[in-house]
């Protein structure tokens, strides 16, 4: 059986033992044998020039170990080979890292090296003072020491400005800063872009909100006034009909009064035919109270009549006054239609007014032409000179003006054809 190199000391090794690779994809042994009989301990052998049992006779170390199979061979091999393999590598030192690579350049590194760089420039400029300083003193141990100092912060500042002398830095840090500067003013411009908009939508939403209120008021309103008339109305309606109940019963006390004369009439009648003759003063005291009782149903129907008549002429004002509302409406609605089509009219000749700005070229031809529609001065001289023009109607050379758009003739001849396409 083959016996490892011969080592000082057992260690045990700084990791978790592993095989070696197998090549193909059959079963790895086990990293230690399993059998009936554990293989016997390790042990270095011993010294040099040292012979001969280690231990006294008789004792059961020394005892012979059973005949070992060829996989427990193996196993015991393969054991000794891997706590070889970990002492070597155990006793190996770490290799050094690698030195860092140079730093990107990019504005925050290349401030972080120039902040750096000044204090390794002042260390260097205080030291070169001292140095002076020293020189003129005599002083030839500070003088060494200063030195070793100050080459020693030479030294730092080169390997500060190591990164910042390499070629193509200034050029990479010139494109890194251009970039930032462009994503900077990309990052202003859209805040103050989000900003507009915002600011924008704020006042759609307030103009949208005053749209809505002004709207709500008006519907408001609409709903006030029409409750308002319907309350009037049921009022006007309700006092219309309880003059009409006190006119009924006005005429059902007449006819009344009527029956009640019949009556007397027919019974004073009866009692003269059996010879029974009421005095005068009974007729004449029933004369003028019947005659009283008609006085003052007249009076009381005339109030009522009177009555009836306002309230039928407030109704007939209420229904006027509703009709005019209604008509003015729709002439407001007819106005809008037809300054809507003017409009509309006028952009398709002209162009949109709201598209003219103030320095357009036409906007001095747009202020001459409307000048009637904001001065009346212009208005009526406008109107004065057109009035120059006026003349009889069967006047053979005058004609009215026009009430719509006065379409050109057609051509005449080819040429003008020819210039009007």
């Amino acid at each position: 059986m083959a016996q490892p190199p011969p080592f000082p000391a057992r260690l045990p090794p700084p990791f978790r033992a592993f095989p070696p690779p197998f090549p193909g994809p059959a079963v790895r042994p086990a990293p230690f044998a399993v059998g009936p009989v554990a293989p016997p301990p390790f042990f270095l052998p011993p010294p040099a020039g040292e012979g001969g049992p280690r231990f006294p006779p008789g004792v059961p170390y020394l005892a012979p170990a059973p005949p070992r199979t060829a996989a427990e061979e193996e196993a015991v091999q393969r054991q000794q080979d891997e706590l070889w393999l970990s002492q070597f590598l155990g006793r190996r030192r770490a290799a050094p890292p690698p030195p860092p690579p140079p730093a990107a350049a990019s504005p925050s590194s290349a401030r972080a090296v120039a902040v750096a760089a000044l204090g390794r420039v002042a260390r260097v400029t205080a030291l070169c003072r001292a140095l002076r300083r020293c020189q003129d003193e005599g002083d030839e141990p500070g003088w060494a020491r200063a030195r070793e100092e100050a080459e020693e912060a030479l030294r730092e500042l080169r390997e500060v400005v190591r990164p910042v002398r390499e070629p193509g830095y200034g050029e990479a840090l010139r494109r890194k800063a251009e970039r930032a500067r462009k994503r900077r003013l990309r990052l202003q411009r859209r805040k103050h872009e989000a900003r507009a908009a915002k600011e924008e939508e704020v006042a759609r939403a307030a103009e949208r909100e005053a749209k809505i209120d002004q709207w709500r008021a008006k519907c408001i309103q609409e709903v006030e006034e029409k409750n308002r008339e319907r309350e009037l109305k049921a009022a006007a309606d309700s006092v219309l009909s309880e003059v009409r109940k006190k006119q009924a019963d006005t005429k059902r006390m007449m006819d009344v009064l009527r029956g009640l004369e019949k009556l007397r009439k027919l019974r004073k009648e009866a009692a003269a035919r059996k010879g029974v003759c009421p005095p005068p003063s009974a007729d004449e005291a029933f004369e003028n109270q019947v005659e009283s009782l008609k006085t003052l149903l007249k009076t009381r129907t005339e109030l009522y009549e009177a009555e009836e008549r306002a309230l039928r002429v407030m109704l007939e004002g209420e229904q006027e006054e509703e009709r005019k509302r209604e008509m003015e409406k729709k002439q407001k609605k007819e106005r809008e239609k037809l300054l809507q089509q003017k409009l509309e009219m006028d952009s398709k000749l002209f162009g949109d007014p709201a598209e003219f700005p103030l320095a357009h070229l036409l906007q001095p031809f747009r202020d001459y032409y409307l000048q009637a529609e904001h001065s009346v001065a212009a208005l009526i001289q406008i109107r004065h000179e057109w009035d120059q023009y006026l003349v009889p109607a069967d006047h053979p050379e005058g004609s009215c003006i026009p009430p719509g758009w006065v379409l050109p003739s057609l051509p005449t001849n080819d040429t003008w054809a020819t210039a009007v396409r």
